[in-house]
Order: structure tokens, then C-alpha cells, then sequence
């Protein structure tokens, strides 16, 4: 399963690579049947080793953060801090499979085997909802078909990521039944596990055929909303960022490719996350805004921004006049980065690890971000990973999706993954989507999820397209997740019905 996602890409085996921990997890509780789960080795040691080989393998590249020696941490705290994050977050992740395992083995040991499917699949949709309303959420196993399996991906429309979660579950349960009832005889035999193994089949193809539907759709663009958007990767090196050498670097860079987008003729030029890393009042004294003044066009900075004795991680809409517009603050801070998570036990740890001070805050969650152009959708960085953020600012209004991030300090598989989030939520939005990072990938991707332009790495690079504003509304936005309740409700009735059946018998 990890080699689904970047750098890999084999997203294909994403619809089989659950199957053996399911028929493990299966057999095991067959096994051994009066066995509490907590007690039984097996039920524990196969899904904690398939969830470190997925999480871990999918977010490795976290340990790119290492070394931190330009930030003033020593090298081995350096080392010490990534790979603390990384297994932090990879034990976080392979948490959600053992509780899915043991779910498994407490409430389907005894029913039929659709039964089981049903009850699988809803599991591992309410686990994944649940750990996405926290900090730490990144790798659901349906970001493993973004950005290549386009036509799956639109079941996102009807009910965000959890619907593709959700055909990638049933399909991997209905494959696994199959395996278990064929062990031990032929299909000719015990023709049952033919006909699961046939239902997952028709079920992936009538999935895709589903999907393949919504991608087919045209797209509406009519010239009165058009937005012609430009993109500026600064490419500043994060080890010079917070330098007297990385400002210069940044004001000429960002304030050369303004006037040079600003010339093209485009109504607004987009930056990446903290594209000037300056405090907001010196932002409005840069070279930048004074550009603004002088050309006209609209500008999104990133910056930050001041709250009390505190700073957010802003996007700032900076108008002809020069002066501010509108302010969005980071909702969704990266733990351990941006903030400590569960600092009463960590924090003690991690300020002993390092000298670092974090003072960044989170802004509010209800925020809307409008521009002169109507209602955007804003992301930094982290917050593309959280389908419900995004899905509420459409709800609200927003017109088009502005993705402003900085993954410099990751290796090349982190901005892969980064995009095939952003890539997601653009179809789940039925938006287009703005991409401005400072070192790659930035990218323009249609509504299809289509990637219509994409930068290259460590290049600094100046692009200008045309993107449309939208005012549609998928099921997902105006109902969001509804599918991972139905599946509860269906899931219990099952469960009850068939312990009536074992009572009456």
C-alpha cells in the first residue's frame, strides 16, 4: 500500500493491498474465537505492521526536515526531531488500522460474509472521519488514486474522500472473502467465492464506470468568469528564509515577477506560504506592495500576520490602493512544526530537544476569505489534507481554490502528494485550483482534476493562465459526508439482525 502514493505512484495496488491483512485479520479471529482482541498477538501484530508499512512508507518523507542546523538545532537533536515526528506519525496512522482490526474481530466474527464487507467498510470510513477531525491526518487511502485514477476520484463529488475510502474497502473485503472461501476448496466446489470474487469485479467497474460519468461532464466557462491568474515560485531555500540573505532574495524575486505577471496582463498574481516572511506591518512598507500600488493588479502575499503577542500564517489580498482587502489565517497548524500536539506530555520532550519558541496560532475555523473577484477558497499548505475545511468555504461561497504552500524542506515525494491532495479537492469542489508553492509543485488544475500546468522543482518559475469561477454545488458540498452514516446505520442493522438470527437459533 505504500507504494501507492509518491514517489512510487503504483496506485493500482491500492485495490488489492488491503485484502491480505483482511484475510489475516479474519482467520486469526476464527482461530482463536473466544479470545478477547486485546489478548490475541495476531489481531494486534498484523494490522500494527500493515499500518507502519503504509504510514510509514507514505510519510517518510517528514524525515526531509532533518538537518535543522540553519535554524540553530544541533545536528543530532535534528536527527532526533525527524525521526521522533516520523514515527510519531506513522504510529498515529497504524493506530486507525489495529482499532479497525479489532472493530473487526468484536463485531463481525459471527456474521455473514457481505455482512462483514458492510461492516468492514463502514469501520474504516467512521475511523477516518474521526481521525481527520484531529491534528494529525494526512494519509486516507483514497488520496492513493490522486492525481492518476481521475474517473475514481470523482466519487469525491458525492461524498468527499470517503467515498473513494469506501469502494477501496468493500472492493479489497469482497476479494479477500473470495480467497477465504476458496482456501481449503475449488471454486467448482464452493462456487461462493467465484461469485464474491465476480462482485468485486462488477463493483470496481461499475465504480469506475460511475465516476468515469462525472469526469465526462462538460465544463460551463463562460467569458464573465474568467480569472486570469498569475503564479510566482520564489524558490527561496528555507535555509536562507528567516536570513538577511533570504529577504533579499524573496522581496527582489517576488517584486521582479509581479511586475513581470502584472505586465502580462493578468487581473491577480498569487504567491506561495510566507512567500515575504515579514509581520504584516512591515509587509505594507515592502517593495512588493509598492508595486501593487503602482501597477493595480491584485496580489495574494503570503506573510504573517499579528494577533496580540502571537503571529498567524497569513494569506493577505492586497489591492491597488495598497492597502488590505482581506485576511486569511491558517487554520490547520502542522503539529510539531507550527505547534506541539498534546504539549502537556510532549512539550517537555520536544523543548528539550530543541531551543526553538513556537508563538504561531490558528485562526478561526468559520473564517471566508473574499477578494475583488467574489469568494475564494483558501488553503495553506497542511489544511489541503482536510477535505471538510475546504468543503465548508465552498459551501460558503467560494468561487475558485487558492493553494498557497512551502514544502522546500521535504524531499520531492512530499510536494508529489501535496498536489494529488489539492488535486482532490478540486474535483470534490467542482473548483478550479490555484497552486503557488515556494519551491514545487506549483500548478493550475481544472474541476476534472485535470492538471492543466505544473512547475518544476527548485526553479523559480513565472506563469500566467486562465482559470473560471464556479458557483455549482456537488452533494458533497451541500451535504458533506453523509455516506459514512448511512454505512453505520446499514452496518448495525445488519449486526442486530444477525444476532436475532443467532438468538432465535
Amino acid at each position: 500500500m505504500g507504494l501507492t502514493v509518491a514517489p512510487v505512484g503504483a496506485w493500482f495496488l491500492a485495490w488489492i493491498a488491503l485484502a491480505p491483512l483482511w484475510v489475516l485479520v479474519v482467520k486469526s479471529a476464527k482461530r482463536e474465537p473466544h479470545s478477547l482482541p486485546c489478548s490475541s498477538a495476531p489481531l494486534l501484530l498484523c494490522p500494527l505492521f500493515w499500518g507502519i508499512g503504509y504510514h510509514g512508507v507514505a510519510v517518510s518523507w517528514i524525515t526531509g526536515v532533518h538537518p535543522m542546523t540553519w535554524m540553530g538545532v544541533p545536528w543530532l537533536a535534528s536527527l532526533a526531531i525527524a525521526l521522533f515526528c516520523w514515527v510519531f506519525l506513522t504510529l498515529w496512522g497504524a493506530a486507525l488500522v489495529v482499532v479497525w482490526a479489532v472493530g473487526i474481530t468484536i463485531f463481525a466474527r459471527n456474521v455473514g460474509v457481505f455482512a462483514r464487507v458492510l461492516i468492514g467498510t463502514a469501520l474504516w470510513c467512521g475511523l477516518e472521519s474521526f481521525w481527520s477531525t484531529g491534528a494529525l491526518w494526512w494519509t486516507s487511502v483514497s488520496y492513493t488514486q490522486s492525481p492518476h485514477n481521475l474517473a475514481i476520484l470523482h466519487l469525491g463529488q458525492l461524498s468527499g474522500p470517503i467515498a473513494v475510502t469506501a469502494a477501496l474497502v468493500t472492493v479489497n473485503g469482497l476479494i479477500a472473502e473470495a480467497w477465504l472461501k476458496y482456501q481449503g476448496s475449488k471454486f467448482k466446489s464452493n462456487p461462493s467465492g467465484f461469485w464474491l470474487l465476480a462482485s468485486g469485479f462488477g463493483l470496481l467497474v461499475g465504480l469506475h464506470l460511475i465516476g468515469f460519468g462525472l469526469y465526462s461532464r462538460p465544463l460551463t466557462q463562460p467569458p464573465d468568469a474568467a480569472l486570469k491568474v498569475g503564479i510566482i515560485q520564489g524558490n527561496v531555500p528555507n535555509e536562507i528564509k528567516l536570513y538577511p540573505e533570504g529577504f533579499r532574495r524573496a522581496i527582489a524575486g517576488y517584486t521582479s515577477g509581479y511586475r513581470t505577471l502584472a505586465s502580462q496582463g493578468v487581473d491577480a498574481v498569487l504567491t506561495p506560504e510566507g512567500a515575504l516572511p515579514f509581520f504584516q506591518s512591515d509587509l505594507m512598507r515592502s517593495s512588493l506592495v509598492a508595486a501593487v500600488r503602482e501597477k493595480g493588479v491584485v496580489a495574494w502575499v503570503g506573510a504573517f500576520g499579528e494577533e496580540k503577542d502571537s503571529y498567524t500564517n497569513s494569506l493577505f489580498t492586497i489591492t491597488d490602493t495598497g492597502e488590505i482587502f482581506s485576511r486569511y489565517n491558517k487554520v490547520k497548524l502542522v503539529p510539531l512544526g507550527e505547534y506541539i500536539p498534546f504539549e502537556q506530555f510532549l512539550g517537555g520532550l520536544i523543548n528539550r530537544l530543541s531551543p526553538l519558541e513556537a508563538h504561531q496560532v490558528a485562526g478561526k475555523p468559520n473564517q471566508v476569505f473574499d477578494t475583488p473577484f467574489g469568494r475564494a477558497i483558501a488553503s495553506i499548505c497542511y489544511e489541503s489534507a482536510f477535505a471538510d475545511h475546504l468543503r465548508r468555504q465552498a459551501a460558503s461561497g467560494g468561487q475558485f481554490l487558492l493553494s498557497a504552500a512551502n514544502n522546500a524542506h521535504y524531499s520531492p515525494s512530499m510536494p508529489a502528494q501535496h498536489h494529488a491532495q489539492d488535486v482532490m479537492r478540486a474535483i470534490e469542489g467542482d473548483r478550479w485550483a490555484v497552486r503557488a508553492t515556494n519551491t514545487g509543485y506549483s500548478g493550475i488544475v481544472d474541476p476534472h482534476g485535470r492538471t492543466k500546468w505544473i512547475s518544476r522543482l527548485n526553479t523559480y518559475e513565472l506563469h500566467a493562465a486562465t482559470i473560471y469561477r464556479r458557483q455549482t454545488q456537488t452533494l458533497y458540498v451541500r451535504w458533506g459526508n453523509w455516506l459514512t452514516p448511512l454505512l453505520f446505520v446499514l452496518a448495525v442493522l445488519t449486526w442486530c439482525n444477525a444476532g436475532w438470527v443467532a438468538i432465535k437459533n
